[in-house]
């Protein structure tokens, strides 16, 4: 596997933002129907955050719940802003993929957003985007 490819030959182009503004049932219904796990926050469509399934676990087993029982009252005492890990970490479109793997390795990611000279999201990689990339 050629580590120094760029993240943006593998990074999902098409990434799911959600704004700090909404409420967290809204970003659990969409990590649900995209089948997702990670999703950058963003104001003012820079990121400012990101938000995992996991985040949303932590309260109320998101994932054990179909949304024909889903209880929304447990999202009612916090906000994304709450709940969101600050400390964002990103990827340039032309940082390698040992530069993401490194990142993956040392800090425990599982999910990097890859944005603009502007900080704006134009993509976002996974720990999978990798897996999958060395079973090319």
């Amino acid at each position: 596997m050629n580590l120094n490819i760029p993240v943006s030959d593998i990074m999902t182009r098409q990434v799911l933002t959600i704004d700090v503004k909404n409420h967290l049932s809204e970003a659990e219904r969409q990590m649900k129907k995209h089948k997702i796990r990670h999703m950058p926050v963003v104001k003012n469509g820079k990121i400012v955050g990101m938000l995992s399934l996991t985040d949303l676990l932590r309260i109320s087993f998101a994932d054990a719940v179909t949304e024909s029982d889903f209880n929304p009252e447990v999202y009612d005492m916090f906000t994304i802003d709450q709940l969101m890990t600050r400390q964002v970490t990103s990827l340039k479109p032309d940082d390698t993929l040992r530069t993401a793997a490194e990142l993956f390795v040392n800090h425990q990611f599982h999910a990097l957003p890859v944005v603009n000279a502007q900080g704006e999201p134009i993509g976002i990689v996974t720990t999978t985007d990798l897996i999958k990339m060395m079973l090319i």
